[in-house]
């Protein structure tokens, strides 16, 4: 039997935010395991200039992401979508193992296979150097809450 991750495509602006938000939980988590799960056995990734195939990959280089980067909470939105296709914008916060505050923005592009496991990510990412005063994700560590600002409510 094949591992099914619904929402499945082809995505409507319902199910493609649900997707995003699904896929903002798991990353919130910090929990490599549990991310690499709605991704294909084979998938393929582009995170900035490195190109990873697999689960195994995506669970080792998710490892050392957040090993490096402390204190991780993301936010994403859905930016475009069209069958089995996903565009969303992100930007998350982070510090390094100095104190040293970041928010990290980007874009992805998924692909999806017919049973809702992302088989393709393509992702650019930019790093900016923030104090820690002008941090705007105060939530606990975690999935975001409900009523947390979207990043267009918070003009990101």
């Amino acid at each position: 039997m094949s591992e099914s991750r619904p929402p499945l495509p082809p995505f409507t602006a319902e199910t493609s935010a649900q997707k995003a938000r699904m896929a903002e939980d798991a990353w919130n988590s910090r929990d490599p395991a549990r991310v690499a799960l709605a991704y294909t056995a084979d998938s393929r990734w582009r995170n900035r200039a490195e190109f990873l195939q697999g689960r195994d990959a995506i669970q080792a280089f998710l490892t050392r992401k957040w090993t490096r980067e402390l204190d991780y909470r993301l936010i994403k939105e859905v930016w475009a979508f069209d069958g089995n296709r996903i565009a969303v914008r992100f930007a998350y916060e982070w510090h390094d193992d100095s104190g040293s505050w970041f928010r990290s923005y980007g874009n992805e592009n998924w692909e999806f296979d017919v049973h809702g496991l992302m088989r393709l990510r393509i992702a650019s990412i930019n790093d900016l150097p923030i104090a820690e005063a002008e941090r705007k994700y105060r939530w606990p560590l975690g999935r975001r809450p409900d009523d947390h600002p979207t990043l267009s409510e918070l003009g990101l």
